[in-house]
């Protein structure tokens, strides 16, 4: 499906109905990573339309180069959420720089925002990231990429990682993520920490083995979000939806039931 954003044509894909549920993936990717491993984790909660859109420049959404920095994807984001869900009160999810975005959009619009999860979040002050190393597996399977990305390294993750991860590499505008890239840091009285603190059910799941934005300062998220639930998971890195599904899904079902109230 596609829906047009003031110049740019959002595609996005959408599964079941009720109250909508905005799900955002991460740099380099596109939808289909998210999808897939947020389907699973909402299987049996009723009610929900899931709604899984292609960040600007990645996937079939194309980055034009009006947009030119984080400010301006966000805009972007902010008024897709305002047309697929036609004004009406959704829940947020992301998921690394998708959750970067979410963040700052339950802060500029927290009465929109019935609930926000946050996983494996990019966030300002990014410290003490670990060195990247497997947990399960060897340095032997899949390539570089994939060897980079997932601590477990098993041949049912490497099928994940080629099926939902590496299609989207084809697909990113390189010159436009370096253009937005260039501009990543949204202004400060949007930015997450900077704006009104989103008040609203929240949780923060983190990769205690995640090399790629750590997990230190997602805990700092806990000052920011009064109703915020928060867990580190060990044997989890930035790939932490493939690695630890089980738990994800327990911790997006509690939070859901607190949504919900």
């Amino acid at each position: 499906m596609e829906i047009s954003v003031g110049r740019v044509p959002v595609h996005y894909v959408e599964h079941g109905a009720g109250r909508p549920v905005l799900v955002l993936h991460g740099a380099g990717v596109d939808h289909r990573e998210t999808e897939a491993c947020f389907e699973p984790v909402f299987e049996g909660a009723e009610g929900l339309r899931r709604i899984y859109p292609d960040l600007p420049g990645m996937g079939r959404t194309a980055a034009p180069e009006t947009l030119r920095s984080a400010d301006d994807v966000l805009d972007t984001l902010l008024d897709f959420a305002d047309e697929v869900t036609d004004g009406a009160a959704h829940l947020l999810v992301g998921h690394s720089a998708g959750a970067y975005y979410a963040q700052a959009m339950a802060a500029r619009r927290p009465a929109q925002v019935a609930g926000l999860a946050l996983v494996c979040p990019l966030v300002p002050g990014v410290r003490d990231v670990p060195e990247h190393r497997a947990v399960v597996g060897s340095g032997e399977l899949g390539d570089d990429v994939f060897r980079s990305y997932f601590v477990i390294r098993t041949p049912e993750m490497l099928e994940r990682y080629e099926r939902y991860v590496a299609p989207a590499a084809a697909l990113v505008d390189e010159a436009a993520l370096e253009r937005i890239g260039a501009r990543w840091a949204l202004t400060p009285d949007d930015a997450p920490g900077h704006a009104s603190a989103y008040a609203g059910p929240t949780v923060v799941v983190a990769g205690r083995l995640d090399s790629t934005v750590g997990y230190a300062a997602a805990i700092d998220l806990l000052d920011q979000h009064p109703r915020a639930s928060l867990a580190v998971v060990d044997d989890a890195g930035h790939a932490l939806p493939h690695e630890q599904p089980d738990l994800l899904r327990a911790l997006i079902a509690e939070w859901l039931v607190r949504a919900g109230r």
